[in-house]
């Protein structure tokens, strides 16, 4: 075990980790919150007495352990977007943290470790008996575990900080209601198809990008649809036809796409997730009106298109690609975000309604 977590924080953005998370993650172990086993990214069951279960677990993947017919519906997330988030949320002994969604209990066990005193809620009744069940397995202490709805946020209390697991739309009026002045939240909310993780600050609602990120969707008014919404995310986008080649050489690596993604769902409403039949990765799309076709963005520039408006979605899909490059290529993390009260009245989000590039420092 102890060669597998040593690996394990290698693993885990490289072992950049500050030296109290760290040490978190190499002493809970993961292996109790997915004792019922787990299914891989690809689909495959794991199960504790597989050979492979412990190299699994202590991987830098996700582990789905609860589907709604294929649907995931509950995890253990990504290590590496956990420490992330844990890291940009601050946490420090004694600090009263909120967690929505609580999956498998081990992030929050993660947040006990480092001193915060955690409230986890999750809307699936079993999902949270069996996070309780598993916290105390595994004796973690100063973690209280509610069924209850997210978008309220549970009993009525006063946090320091809220972190949230899940992907949502906006913020919940609820959360704000519970924050201490000069809290901060943590939250993926929805973005051109993907969920990047803001850094949430009050009085006024601010953020900024802490890193890109994909989650599990939340039920209910946090996935509410609004005017700043992007189209749901395609899958299969299929006859694409290649419209305009490779431009860029080399190709963007993965942070610098994410940038471009980043920006151009800031600038156009149709831009949004896809997938292409055969290829693992997913990709920036411009999707047209039926959301089934449109045009695809690659890594080096080249545009794939399909579907009667395939000319008008390429167009766009360059326009938005140059204003990119003619910026300087900004990375997500140079966008300050403001939100706007929207969704349904009864029960209202605060959405990103803003985009706002910071000027880059002095060289």
């Amino acid at each position: 075990m102890d060669d597998v977590r040593r690996r394990y924080l290698e693993l885990i953005r490289g072992g950049d980790l500050s030296p109290a998370l760290a040490e978190a993650f190499a002493t809970v172990p993961r292996e109790i919150f997915v004792a019922d086993g787990f299914h891989r990214r690809d689909g495959r069951r794991i199960v504790p007495a597989d050979p492979d279960y412990l190299s699994t677990v202590y991987s830098d993947d996700v582990l789905v352990t609860k589907l709604a017919g294929e649907v995931p519906v509950s995890s253990s997330s990504q290590p590496s977007l956990m420490a992330a988030m844990i890291e940009a949320l601050d946490v420090r002994p004694g600090v009263r943290v909120l967690e929505i969604g609580a999956g498998t209990g081990y992030n929050a066990a993660l947040l006990a470790s480092l001193g915060a005193v955690v409230t986890t809620v999750d809307v699936q009744d079993d999902v949270a008996a069996r996070a309780r069940s598993a916290l105390a397995r595994a004796g973690i202490a100063g973690v209280r575990v509610e069924a209850a709805d997210g978008y309220t946020g549970g009993p009525f209390e006063r946090y320091d900080r809220i972190i949230v697991t899940v992907g949502v739309a906006g913020i919940s009026p609820h959360w704000l209601d519970r924050l201490e002045p000069g809290g901060r939240l943590i939250v993926p909310v929805a973005h051109g198809g993907i969920h990047p993780v803001l850094d949430i600050r009050t009085g006024p609602l601010t953020a900024t990008v802490v890193c890109s990120a994909g989650f599990m969707i939340a039920a209910g008014p946090l996935s509410a649809r609004h005017p700043h919404s992007h189209p749901p995310v395609a899958s299969g986008l299929e006859d694409l036809d290649e419209v305009s080649p490779a431009r860029w050489k080399p190709p963007l690596d993965a942070d610098a796409y994410r940038g471009l993604w980043f920006a151009a769902a800031a600038w156009h409403h149709r831009v949004s997730h896809a997938s292409i039949p055969g290829r693992e990765q997913s990709y920036l799309a411009v999707l047209d009106d039926t959301g089934t076709a449109g045009a695809v963005v690659l890594a080096d520039g080249a545009i794939l298109a399909s579907g009667p408006e395939s000319e008008r979605c390429a167009a766009v899909g360059t326009a938005l690609s140059d204003r990119w490059w003619s910026l300087n290529r900004p990375p997500m993390t140079a966008w300050r975000i403001g939100f706007t009260l929207t969704g349904d009245p009864a029960t209202p989000i605060w959405s990103p309604a803003r985009w706002t590039l910071t000027p880059p420092p002095p060289p």
